[in-house]
């Protein structure tokens, strides 16, 4: 990890990174923070960590090393019909006051998305409210404490319809139609994608 974060600083030809995200740690085994992050940290310009499974792994090991409370967000998959996070992670992090980054807040393509998109539930508040179905679900998702969004935008006027999601306020009402067609599970559940990104 720390070979591929100065390989990037080399490229934009830089000595320093607000933020280094480390996306997926792919076929490598995630090493243990209490002999890596100790030698690495009091002296990094950047720090990040990853994990695909959940807090017991990653978050709470990563507090007890020195420089590990720097983390800055976690980042990681949740929208309206995948809302796994709710369970221990979330609250965790909001326990914490670490700043969860959603990724995907309005579903990967696929089936998924097109469930969310044309839900009846949906559709109709959203017409009610006068916004889109995109919309609810952003202000959905910002309506959590210390939560953010990262929507896709593939033009001008999908980044103003998302900045647009800024303003809609979403009251008790509108949050138990939403949340009673796509309920949080009941029990913990895998997390399929997860990200850790610690600043310096």
């Amino acid at each position: 990890m720390r070979e591929a974060c100065e390989a990037s600083l080399r490229r934009l030809k830089s000595d320093y990174l607000d933020l280094y995200l480390l996306h997926w740690p792919g076929s490598s085994r995630w090493p243990k923070p209490s002999r890596r992050w100790r030698r690495w940290l009091p002296r990094a310009k950047f720090a990040a960590g990853a994990s695909p499974t959940s807090i017991l792994t990653i978050c709470r090991p990563l507090w007890q090393v020195p420089g590990g409370r720097r983390c800055a967000t976690n980042q990681v998959l949740y929208h309206l019909a995948s809302r796994g996070i709710e369970y221990d992670l979330l609250p965790w992090c909001q326990q914490q006051q670490l700043p969860v980054m959603a990724y995907s807040p309005l579903a990967q393509a696929g089936r998924l998305r097109d469930g969310l998109m044309n839900h009846p539930a949906l559709n109709g508040l959203a017409r009610e409210k006068g916004v889109t179905v995109a919309q609810l679900l952003l202000a959905w998702i910002i309506s959590h404490e210390g939560v953010m969004a990262i929507p896709k935008a593939g033009s001008i006027a999908h980044v103003k319809e998302n900045a647009a999601a800024l303003e809609l306020v979403l009251d008790e009402n509108d949050i138990a139609v939403m949340e009673q067609a796509f309920p949080a599970p009941g029990r913990k559940t895998p997390l399929r994608y997860g990200v850790r990104v610690l600043i310096l």
